[in-house]
């Protein structure tokens, strides 16, 4: 029994000294790299790390970059891409530790990371032992993740929060919650920095051959200047960036019989609020049209989300809905009886995708949308698959089309952390003068109609 616990007492030493050497060589190789910026949020982290490497590559300061989202993908400085290997297919956050290493390799000015845990305890210690960034971004609070951060999203904001590097800034364009987020900003001693949408013009926007949102160009904006790189010059790097795998093009095919379909494949957005808005901006933009059509794939360990996307189909107004996957029911059961009659059962965890797609397309109109969203895996890879098949479309737009589509990207980001266009009130709790200590946003409102507005109170 002794020998046994002589045993177990040098394994926990080994391992003790094996940790404090790893860590203080992962120190040396943070060590390397002045500048970490470290991307969470719930939508559009991808887009963002993407974006903020860009414009710091377009003032010429050394980047490397690591995206997680749709694909995870290592970015070279000269802005080449590879995918991060994982043993087994299984991402785990200790991974980070390679990735710094390798773009310290690089001796960069800048390193900017997405953020990877979803666990709250794991968030911080990406923070405070795998990244220790010295400029934080937290891009939204949105309604996902609820069972690991939840249950409200008041308690997403502060999980969130624990990416915030103590003792330096954090960028955000969240609104809604940013009371919450300048508190716990407070809290640890770091510099909240508003990045206002507002302040990306159209024009601005339409220099990218990808679509992304203002929010996300803003936040890249006020990382670059606040590494001192100059507006135009990041901008101008933000449109060489490549775009992430999981920006949304709208597809557009041509069935044997002829009938035309234009297919947005939104199942990146698998949360109500985005899905809703994505679809919304897509039908603005022209890049979709009525007649509507929905597809849901279900998966069986995420049957709450299943059920989610059943509720919003009354928002959406389709004029069919399409359910794949297992169990079907989980969304047709949460469908409002009124719109019911709208959903055609096809689900089933084994069901040819030929089979599938040959079914949707028998109920689609000569000239229709389609819309995928709910979760990709299973049954939707397996349709997604079999329709990209179908011979493209190459048939020339209407001509009001042509004009609508020529000042919108042709291509969408389905990370999309506020699409719809709206008049901005920050709340007058947000402004600068009420935030106690450090805490404000670095510009100072130019026009108070915009910026104030009287009464508000925190939502």
């Amino acid at each position: 029994m002794l020998f046994l616990y002589s045993v177990l007492v040098v394994g926990c030493a080994v391992l003790l000294v094996a940790g404090i050497v790893e860590q203080r060589r992962h120190n040396a190789n943070l060590a390397q790299i002045p500048v970490r910026v470290l991307v969470n949020g719930i939508r559009g982290k991808s887009s963002i790390t993407r974006l903020c490497a860009g414009a710091l590559r377009g003032g010429e300061l050394t980047t490397v970059a690591k995206t997680t989202g749709t694909a995870a993908r290592f970015i070279h400085p000269d802005a080449t891409e590879e995918p991060v290997y994982r043993k087994f297919g299984i991402a785990n956050v200790v991974e980070q530790i390679g990735i710094v290493r390798r773009a310290a390799a690089y001796r960069p000015d800048a390193l900017v990371i997405e953020c990877m845990a979803v666990m709250p305890a794991l968030q911080e210690i990406n923070q405070s032992k795998l990244i220790q960034s010295t400029i934080g971004v937290l891009c939204n609070v949105r309604e996902d993740h609820l069972a690991e951060m939840g249950p409200t999203l008041d308690d997403v904001a502060r999980s969130l929060s624990r990416s915030m590097p103590v003792g330096g800034v954090c960028v955000t364009a969240e609104v809604e919650r940013f009371a919450i987020l300048r508190e716990e900003a407070a809290s640890r001693d770091c510099e909240l920095i508003f990045a206002d949408p507002d302040t990306v013009s159209d024009e601005e926007l339409r220099g990218f051959s990808w679509f992304t949102f203002k929010e996300n160009v803003a936040i890249a904006l006020k990382v670059a200047e606040l590494l001192g790189v100059e507006r135009q010059t990041a901008l101008r790097g933000m449109y060489d960036a490549p775009p992430d795998p999981g920006v949304l093009s709208v597809q557009r095919y041509r069935t044997e019989d002829g009938k035309r379909l234009r297919f947005a494949n939104v199942f990146a957005a698998n949360d109500p609020e985005s899905t809703l808005m994505n679809v919304h901006q897509l039908l603005e933009l022209g890049a979709i049209h009525r007649p509507l059509n929905v597809l849901v794939n279900c998966r069986p360990d995420r049957v709450e989300r299943n059920g989610q996307m059943g509720e919003i189909v009354p928002q959406l107004a389709p004029d069919r809905v399409f359910v794949i996957g297992h169990p079907a029911r989980s969304t047709i059961d949460a469908i409002p009886a009124e719109w019911r009659d709208r959903a055609v059962d096809l689900g089933g965890d084994r069901r040819d995708p030929a089979q599938l797609l040959a079914q949707v397309l028998a109920h689609l109109g000569p000239d229709s949308s389609l819309v995928a969203i709910g979760n990709i895996h299973g049954q939707g890879e397996l349709f997604l698959d079999r329709l990209a098949e179908l011979p493209s479309d190459e048939a020339p737009e209407p001509a009001e089309q042509l004009a609508e589509s020529f000042t919108a990207p042709p291509a969408y980001d389905y990370y999309a952390p506020d699409p719809w266009p709206q008049e901005r009130h920050v709340p007058s709790w947000a402004l600068p003068d009420r935030a106690p200590g450090p805490v404000y946003g670095h510009d100072e409102p130019t026009d108070p109609a915009v910026w104030h507005n009287p009464g508000d109170e925190p939502r």
